[in-house]
């Protein structure tokens, strides 16, 4: 994500680049990169260009007490969802307790300190977690895999399983975790009440200068008793949303990016904006939609409260450490 272009220039060099990923080629792997379903990427040009001519609106801290403990657990066939900072979901399904891209750090950058910093303390006090069972993360990039936050999981859950696209569980392991596990585009893997499915994202990755879409970028879906829950992770609008409803079938809920998509023409191959990701909730066949990956890390050029202006009954852009059931 854009985090992830800043945090490569600061690194400038290939130290913090990432092992890679080594397999056959498929329709999304060249068998040396990843490839996005609408096969758009932005480059070094394009890059430059944006920060020449951006316009960047202020954003400014918020001090913000956390929101209430979240539940133990939900009763079986119950959906309840919390929002607790940028793509950082609970999701409280059918008795399963699943984190989404979990980041307590103060920055999402190889060094803490320099590289982008929050303007928002999380919704949610970690030690008001719930035991977690699962995380899901969509990709390599600082703001969506941080390590501290992720070793400080399985310190605090040492049986919760950490999902992740090809070639990042290497990574993960050197960095210390244990309980990691590769998925692909349309993989499955059973666990608890859940099926957790890798689905196809329209983004990159890479950690550092040199590995580039070296490991893969995805969403998911959580099948089971309590229907079927789609993550984005980061991805711009394309029609993987489509193949993912005909493949999969309706959406109980969607949870969906709605930042970081300023301006929409470098952007838009790897964010959504409020008004695509409207879309995409028509295309995935859900009901409810929340959205996430706004107002935490000033990663582009959109106002801070930009997301609001879509929030209804149907779309929720729910407060930082807010749950809500899904019914």
């Amino acid at each position: 994500m854009r985090a992830a272009l800043i945090c490569l220039l600061v690194s400038g060099c290939c130290a913090f680049s990432g092992p890679t990923w080594q397999g056959p080629p498929s329709d999304h792997f060249d068998g040396t990169h990843f490839l996005p379903p609408l096969r758009l990427e932005r480059g070094v040009g394009d890059f430059a260009r944006w920060q020449r001519e951006r316009n960047r609106p202020e954003w400014h801290e918020i001090s913000a007490t956390p929101g209430p403990r979240p539940p133990a657990r939900v009763p079986l066939g119950s959906l309840r969802v919390t929002f607790v900072n940028h793509a950082t979901v609970l999701l409280q399904i059918h008795g399963m307790n699943i984190l989404t891209d979990p980041i307590w750090s103060e920055r999402c950058s190889p060094l803490q300190t320099v590289g982008p910093r929050r303007v928002r303390p999380p919704g949610i006090r970690f030690e008001d977690l719930p035991v977690i069972d699962a995380v899901l993360l969509s990709h390599d990039h600082y703001d969506h895999m941080d390590v501290p936050t992720l070793r400080r999981i399985e310190r605090t859950f040492p049986r919760a399983r950490i999902y992740a696209g090809l070639g990042n569980a290497e990574f993960l392991r050197s960095a210390g975790l244990r309980h990691v596990y590769d998925l692909d585009w349309w993989q499955e893997v059973r666990y608890g009440f859940a099926t957790i499915v890798g689905v196809p994202a329209q983004h990159f990755s890479g950690r550092g200068l040199c590995d580039r879409n070296g490991t893969l970028f995805l969403g998911y879906v959580v099948r089971g008793p309590a229907g079927s829950v789609f993550f984005a992770g980061d991805t711009g609008y394309s029609p993987h949303f489509a193949e993912i409803r005909k493949r999969l079938g309706p959406m109980r809920l969607a949870v969906l990016p709605v930042g970081a998509y300023k301006p929409e023409w470098f952007m838009s191959p790897m964010h959504m904006s409020p008004s695509q990701a409207m879309h995409a909730q028509d295309d995935l066949g859900a009901p409810v939609a929340v959205g996430m990956h706004f107002g935490t890390f000033q990663l582009a050029d959109e106002p801070q409260d930009d997301p609001e202006r879509v929030a209804s009954d149907r779309f929720w852009i729910l407060d930082f450490g807010e749950g809500r059931d899904v019914r």
